[in-house]
C-alpha cells in the first residue's frame, strides 16, 4: 500500500514545479549508528542505502542532477580508522553503482566525482576514474558525488584555472565575469542549484556549494540523521519548494539582470564596442567556450549534456 500512496503522491508533485538540481548533505550516518547501536561502520553503510532510497525518488520525479557530499577535504582529519571506512565504502559502492546498479542503468545517470581526487589513495582514484568512465556516455541524470571536496577549495581551483588560461593566452583579463567563472567550477553543466538539504538538526554548510546555494536557492535543515530521512520527510521539503518556485526564479531573473547591468561598459565604451566587428565578437565567445569546453584537470567531471 505505501509504494502505491508513493506513486500517488508523486504524480500528483509532477503537476507542480519539479527542482531541477537537489543537493544533500548526508550528515549523521555515525550519530545514528550509535543510536542503534550498530557502531560508526554501520552507520556509514545504511547511510548509502538511504542515498540510494532517495536518488531513485529522485529519479522518478524527474529531477536531472542530484548533488550529495560524500566526504569532505576537513574529513582526512578524522580518526584513521573512520577514513578508512569511508574509504572502503567508497570503493564498494562506487564499483556497485557503475557496475550493477539498475538504477544507474534505468535513468541513465552519469556518475562524476567532484574533488581534489589527487588527495585519494591510488586504488581509491582507480575506482573512481572507472565509475567515471563507464557512465560518461549517460545523459539522461547526473549523479553528483563531492568526494573529496570543499566550497573554498572549489573555488580557489577555477580561480587558478583562469588565472592560468590568461598565463597562457587562452583568455583575456576582460574575458573573466561572474559567468565564466561559475562556468569554471565543478558543477558548470548542471541547472541551477534549486533545493539544498542537510539532515541531523545543524544549521550549517560545512562549506559545501556555497556559490551555487547563493543565486536563490531553497535550503532546508531537517531535524534527523541521514540514515532516517525517507520520501515522506522529502515530501513537505518538495511541497514549500513549490509554492516558492516562482519567487526563486524571479530572484534569479532579477540577479542575472544586475549583474548583466554591471557588466555593461560605460557609453564611450559602448559606442567602441558597437562599431567592433562581429568577427571579434565571435572570438571572444570562441575562446572562452575553447577554454571551458578543454579543462584537462577536471577528468573525473567530464561535461555533460542533459537530454530535455
Amino acid at each position: 500500500m505505501s509504494g502505491i500512496a508513493r506513486r500517488i503522491v508523486i504524480n500528483a508533485l509532477k503537476c507542480g514545479t519539479v527542482p531541477q538540481h537537489v543537493g544533500f548533505i548526508m550528515d549523521g550516518n555515525r550519530r545514528y549508528g550509535r543510536k542503534v547501536h550498530v557502531g560508526n561502520g554501520k552507520g556509514y553503510y545504511l547511510g548509502y542505502e538511504t542515498l540510494e532510497e532517495i536518488l531513485g525518488v529522485s529519479m522518478e520525479l524527474g529531477i536531472k542532477v542530484v548533488t550529495v557530499y560524500a566526504f569532505s577535504i576537513e574529513n582526512f582529519k578524522r580518526p584513521p580508522d573512520q577514513v578508512e571506512t569511508l574509504m572502503q565504502l567508497a570503493k564498494d559502492k562506487l564499483a556497485e553503482l557503475c557496475e550493477n546498479s539498475e538504477l544507474v542503468r534505468q535513468y541513465g545517470i552519469a556518475i562524476r566525482v567532484l574533488g581534489d581526487v589527487s588527495l585519494l589513495s591510488p586504488d581509491v582514484q582507480e575506482v573512481v576514474a572507472r565509475a567515471v568512465e563507464l557512465t560518461k556516455c549517460n545523459n539522461r541524470a547526473v549523479l553528483n558525488m563531492c568526494f573529496p571536496y570543499t566550497s573554498r577549495d572549489e573555488m580557489a581551483m577555477a580561480t587558478r584555472s583562469l588565472v592560468e588560461g590568461i598565463k597562457t593566452n587562452d583568455l583575456n583579463l576582460s574575458d573573466i565575469t561572474t559567468g565564466v567563472f561559475e562556468s569554471s567550477l565543478y558543477t558548470r553543466s548542471c541547472p541551477p542549484m534549486d533545493i539544498l538539504i542537510r539532515t541531523s538538526g545543524e544549521i550549517r554548510l560545512s562549506d559545501f556549494m556555497c556559490w551555487q546555494t547563493s543565486r536563490a536557492c531553497h535550503v532546508e535543515f531537517i531535524d534527523c540523521y541521514w540514515p532516517e530521512f525517507t520520501f515522506w520527510k522529502l515530501l513537505p521539503i518538495l511541497l514549500r519548494y513549490q509554492v516558492r518556485a516562482k519567487s526563486i526564479e524571479e530572484a534569479r531573473r532579477r540577479i542575472e539582470m544586475l549583474e548583466s547591468q554591471q557588466r555593461s561598459p560605460p557609453e564611450s565604451a559602448l559606442v567602441a564596442e558597437v562599431e567592433a566587428s562581429c568577427e571579434q565578437v565571435l572570438e571572444r565567445q570562441q575562446r572562452i567556450r575553447s577554454f571551458l569546453t578543454h579543462r584537462g584537470h577536471l577528468p573525473n567531471c567530464p561535461l555533460v549534456h542533459l537530454q530535455k
